[in-house]
């Protein structure tokens, strides 16, 4: 479990192919891995990954098929920026929202422009996931921990303050760019406890929540 709090940025050092799936390698002089040991979880652009070799500068995982099917782990390339995170421990403060490092789905960029001295984006969402977004609520992209501004056609607007600019990889994001999106987990389970064995197309609206006795 993760807080969205990015720690420390590294850089994809080595990508190889084991039987179908893949070895990473990332380098990072400025995360601390002196608490880390082999077996545990490090979110690396928003995906939980597991150590499985520690080195001086950084850590290896296995990405299994599953992790490249939702990603773009595939798509990373020698050199590539990534937001890393450790796992939050009992005693970590929750700054962010309770993020599980499981990316739901792939977004895209869609505009970029300077708003004071923050940077606002529109984010477009996969259809499937736009139902989880709310105005005000809580969104992780690339790993990040952010608050949506306001809900689009097409996904969500949200706007990145200098210090989360200066510590992650979303100054770098542009026009086209693909994210990873992670939806807030509590709409998600809130969604399963209240529709039960029913499709994932029944959307919660006022009158489903109406009846069952969420909504006057």
């Amino acid at each position: 479990m993760f807080t969205g709090i990015i720690e420390a940025v590294g850089r994809v050092a080595n990508i190889s192919q084991q039987q179908g799936d893949i070895r990473l390698r990332v380098a990072t002089q400025s995360l601390d891995l002196s608490d880390v040991k082999l077996g545990d979880s490090i979110a690396t652009n928003g995906v939980c990954l597991t150590v499985v070799t520690l080195h001086g500068d950084g850590f290896e995982a296995d990405v299994s098929r599953e992790s490249i099917t939702h990603t773009r782990i595939a798509q990373w390339q020698m050199g590539d920026k990534l937001n890393l995170e450790k796992a939050m421990m009992p005693t970590t403060r929750m700054g962010g929202h309770i993020v599980s490092g499981h990316v739901d789905g792939v977004g895209r960029v869609q505009s970029r422009h300077a708003d004071a001295r923050s940077v606002r984006f529109d984010i477009e969402v996969p259809a499937d996931l736009r139902r989880y977004n709310a105005s005000k609520g809580s969104s992780t992209v690339d790993g990040v921990s952010l608050t949506t501004n306001d809900l689009t056609a097409t996904g969500f607007s949200l706007n990145i303050v200098p210090h989360t600019a200066e510590q992650t990889t979303l100054c770098d994001l542009q026009p086209g760019h693909h994210v990873h999106l992670e939806v807030d987990v509590i709409a998600r389970y809130l969604e399963q406890l209240l529709t039960g064995s029913k499709t994932a197309s029944n959307a919660i609206t006022p009158s489903f929540l109406a009846e069952n006795g969420f909504w006057k």
